[in-house]
């Protein structure tokens, strides 16, 4: 597992939900002049969906070669048949991620663009629209969805390619020799360091190098926190170790927040449930996001620490998926972020211990079921130890 490598001198750019990240990303792709490589979960056949194909439609027909990856689980069997159609009659390079679970449960749930070498995008947003809910995009949300993701220029950018361009060559058929060639070789990089604004590193999840690396950044930052920590996710199922370090931060005298997304998915919303009272009961502060579809997984810590990416706090993104996060350490970006968070916080609702504890027998009951139910699946698909 190895750590955070961070690199000096970036620009990065705080892009709140779509209004600010299509025509950011839109931009980049019609001044693209060599290449495009993106990696997203989700391509959604919307009207956000079609903007960004037509704008790399654009760019391959300058002779920009565009090479394009989608999750077939996200995006679907059918959505995926026909960009495939569509991308290869304008010379759009397309590979499709474990299509038929080929390479058994794992996802790539990360969300990157790299442009040129010289501008890279990554967060939580899918190419989908923000008034369409993502698990059901005939449901139409009541406000835009609330998410986050980066642009950075800077020396970054050549680490955020290496990742998505390993990626895609590792979808082609390679033989077992090149692969592991390819592996030794990325194994020992390590970007330049250096010691000047904007500090940032990439933070990648993966089932051979990076098992646990983003969850070990999440803990590093928490056990070293001193003030605050503002944490947001749709989805909160962490292990042992990662509740332990919410709790001990917040028996430290941190205030801990944690704003998660609900509404989505009952079993979820159970499960997340089932841990409630005793983080509640450790000082932690829990707030449910309910204006609209919460998709965010940010984090603030002692408005120093920040991060955006993929990542959520459960087993499938700690343990399971192919994920992607940025940490950032700059004090005006992370004030920039906490201000979003608050006013997320604002628009929620807080979680009172006493509500959990006056809960009806027979609700605590089914919180607990789901969360073995949870715990059993996860110890089976991702064959490892969901607790630790």
């Amino acid at each position: 597992m190895r750590s955070v490598s961070f690199t000096a001198h970036n620009q990065v750019t705080l892009l709140h939900s779509g209004a600010e990240f299509f025509p950011a990303l839109i931009r980049a792709l019609d001044e693209a002049q060599a290449e495009i490589l993106l990696e997203t979960y989700i391509f959604a056949a919307d009207e956000t969906g079609e903007e960004v194909k037509v704008a790399l439609k654009r760019a391959a027909a300058r002779g920009v070669v565009v090479n394009v990856i989608t999750d077939w689980l996200g995006t679907g069997h059918g959505q995926s048949r026909r960009l495939q159609e569509e991308f290869r009659q304008a010379g759009v390079h397309y590979r499709v991620f474990n299509a038929w679970f080929q390479r058994g449960v794992v996802r790539t749930h990360r969300k990157i663009c790299v442009v040129d070498r010289r501008i890279a995008f990554l967060g939580g947003l899918n190419i989908n629209h923000d008034l369409r809910a993502d698990h059901n995009p005939s449901l139409l949300l009541p406000a835009p969805r609330w998410d986050f993701a980066v642009s950075i220029v800077g020396p970054l950018v050549e680490s955020i390619h290496l990742e998505v361009e390993a990626q895609w060559m590792l979808l082609n058929r390679f033989n077992f020799r090149y692969r592991w060639r390819n592996f030794r070789g990325r194994f020992g990089v390590r970007p330049p360091p250096g010691d000047g604004p904007v500090l940032a590193g990439l933070v990648v999840r993966d089932n051979l190098r990076n098992r646990r690396t983003i969850q070990k950044a999440y803990m590093k930052a928490l056990g070293g926190a001193r003030e605050s920590a503002m944490l947001v996710t749709p989805y909160f199922a962490p292990g042992r170790k990662l509740r332990q370090a919410l709790a001990k931060a917040a028996s430290r005298g941190v205030s801990v927040t944690l704003l998660l997304g609900v509404g989505q998915f009952r079993i979820q919303d159970a499960v997340a449930h089932s841990f409630y009272p005793k983080l509640l009961k450790a000082g932690v502060r829990i707030v449910e996001y309910t204006k609209t579809q919460l998709h965010g997984k940010v984090g603030v810590i002692d408005d120093y620490w920040a991060t955006v990416g993929s990542s959520n706090w459960d087993g499938l993104s700690l343990l399971l998926n192919q994920e992607a996060n940025v940490v950032i350490h700059d004090a005006d970006f992370a004030l920039r972020l906490r201000e979003h968070i608050e006013r997320g916080i604002a628009d929620g609702t807080p979680v009172r211990l006493e509500d959990y504890v006056n809960k009806p027998w027979y609700k605590r009951l089914m919180y607990g079921a789901a969360y073995i139910f949870y715990r059993t699946v996860l110890r089976v698909i991702a064959a490892d130890r969901y607790e630790e």
